[in-house]
């Protein structure tokens, strides 16, 4: 019983880091960008496509990498972004379960 609660705890906070990412008018912009294109991206290409100083960009990046909806991966001086698919439907799968239970 212990693990079951463990892992809804668990799934709760995945959900609430999610919705607080979401919560922001250029993550959302950064997360759609990203999504319909289906690319990676640098910091700087998401910055001129959203319209905002690359360390804002970053800052934005950092948040949804910390909910998991986003991957980073290093590569010589740049990091490209791409969205992290199957975290996002994990996170989705989450919540139609909780609109199936009620």
């Amino acid at each position: 019983m212990d693990h079951i609660m463990s892992a809804q705890v668990s799934a709760n906070d995945a959900l609430l880091a999610f919705s607080k990412a979401l919560a922001n008018e250029k993550r959302q912009q950064i997360l759609l960008g990203i999504f319909t294109d289906k690319q990676e991206h640098t910091v700087g290409e998401i910055a001129d496509r959203v319209g905002i100083a690359p360390s804002t960009a970053s800052e934005h990046l950092a948040i949804l990498k910390r909910a998991g909806v986003l991957l980073a991966q290093k590569r010589q001086k740049e990091v490209y972004y791409q969205v992290n698919k199957a975290r996002v439907r994990e996170l989705l799968a989450v919540i139609q379960r909780w609109l199936n239970c009620c």
